[in-house]
């Protein structure tokens, strides 16, 4: 399958033809597919640890235009798996990092920048236009909106996520192929499946899979090989095991099947669990600045840091106690039920899982913190470490 832009007829640069000569050796690339993928557009949709691998190998292939999508800021934490991104670059953008790395790589690829989220509201005018669409996005809410929006542009989307030791891999929305919603109808319930800043991720693993995403959107702007339409690849680093599943189109998807889907919804309601827990609606969240004014007041709240040890020692709250998420169960026989107690991890997910064990235990007045201790640097103290 071919979905480059039209093809040119200009002449590869004499620069181009020593630059790519290793792909025009090959017969299958030569100099006409190499003016394809000169000609070609790519839509990157996150600058990160899937991103990273991804944009550097389209632009060191001669993908002629890459759009690159991400609003966050180069952080310490990052560089462990965001090949794109150096030390230098700490504190500054992702997209202008990305894009000045991009430039030295491959000085005749044109970036287009995208410094801000992608949202129902932009992302169809973003993405079209674009030949490809590469997922490197790492929540469920993002991943359906790019599927649907790649369903409905009629634009292949390239697939990866991690977790942990393992990733996954897949070319979703392609002419008469499945999409993420024929894989995954209903996202799962937040609390159950954490991010990399919640659960971790070792730090090649993002390398695994971001590199295959270049090498099948190559594929589908050159219409080579096999792609993984109709398949799911699966990564185990631990074992490296690498397995592909078979993945049937869905007639009954509401995307690509019976096309109920007909424009963008609001995914963060759709995934934000609602719908899939009955006893989140039992725990309210506190803002991190109203908690910050009633400590400042001196109210008797009992705070419980619920990350691991060595996130403790990162930084915490003050007045916060450490009860890691596998031993709340045990703590709840011996809390202080007299008191409100708010419960903070990293970014809110483990925390509201700890939460709603809570409420359903029994215990009355209970609340989360929104956004984590992430949040907490950001709007009350920006003198804490973030990681």
């Amino acid at each position: 399958m071919n979905t480059e832009s039209p093809r040119d007829t200009t002449a590869l640069t004499r620069e181009e033809l020593v630059r790519y000569s290793r792909h025009i050796l090959l017969p299958q690339v030569g100099e006409d597919g190499q003016r394809a993928l000169k000609n070609s557009r790519v839509l990157l949709v996150g600058a990160g640890g899937l991103g990273s691998p991804v944009a550097l190998y389209l632009a060191a292939a001669g993908v002629g235009t890459i759009g690159l999508v991400d609003f966050d800021s180069v952080d310490l934490s990052n560089l462990q798996r965001q090949v794109l991104h150096g030390s230098a670059a700490i504190g500054s953008s992702k997209i202008d990092s990305a894009r000045d790395r991009l430039r030295d790589i491959n000085p005749n690829v044109r970036v287009e920048a995208y410094e801000t989220r992608l949202t129902s509201a932009n992302a169809l005018e973003i993405a079209r236009g674009y030949g490809v669409i590469v997922d490197g996005t790492d929540n469920f809410a993002t991943r359906y909106l790019v599927n649907d929006t790649s369903v409905l542009l009629e634009i292949p989307n390239v697939y990866g996520s991690v977790y942990r030791f393992e990733g996954q891999a897949s070319v979703f929305g392609a002419p008469g192929g499945p999409c993420y919603r024929c894989l995954f109808r209903e996202p799962p319930p937040p609390e159950l499946v954490p991010s990399c800043a919640e659960g971790g991720v070792l730090g090649v693993v993002p390398g695994l899979i971001g590199t295959i995403q270049a090498a099948e959107t190559i594929k589908l702007l050159l219409g080579l090989g096999e792609t993984l339409v109709g398949r799911l690849l699966t990564i185990d680093a631990m074992t490296m095991a690498f397995r592909t599943i078979e993945i049937r189109r869905d007639p009954e998807c509401p995307a690509c099947g019976t096309r109920e889907i007909t424009e963008l919804i609001d995914y963060d309601e759709f995934c934000g669990g609602a719908a899939h827990d009955t006893s989140q609606a039992r725990v309210t969240e506190i803002q991190p600045a109203r908690l910050a004014e009633r400590l400042a007041q001196g109210e008797r709240l009992e705070i419980i840091d619920v990350r691991e040890p060595y996130e403790w020692q990162i930084g915490h709250i003050p007045g916060a106690r450490l009860v890691p998420l596998d031993s709340i169960g045990a703590e709840i026989p011996r809390l202080d039920k007299s008191r409100e107690i708010i419960l903070y991890c990293k970014v809110g997910a483990r925390s509201m899982y700890a939460a709603q064990q809570l409420a359903a235990a029994g215990v009355a007045e209970v609340r989360n913190l929104a956004g984590g201790i992430v949040r907490w640097i950001d709007e009350v103290d920006p003198t804490m470490t973030r990681y």
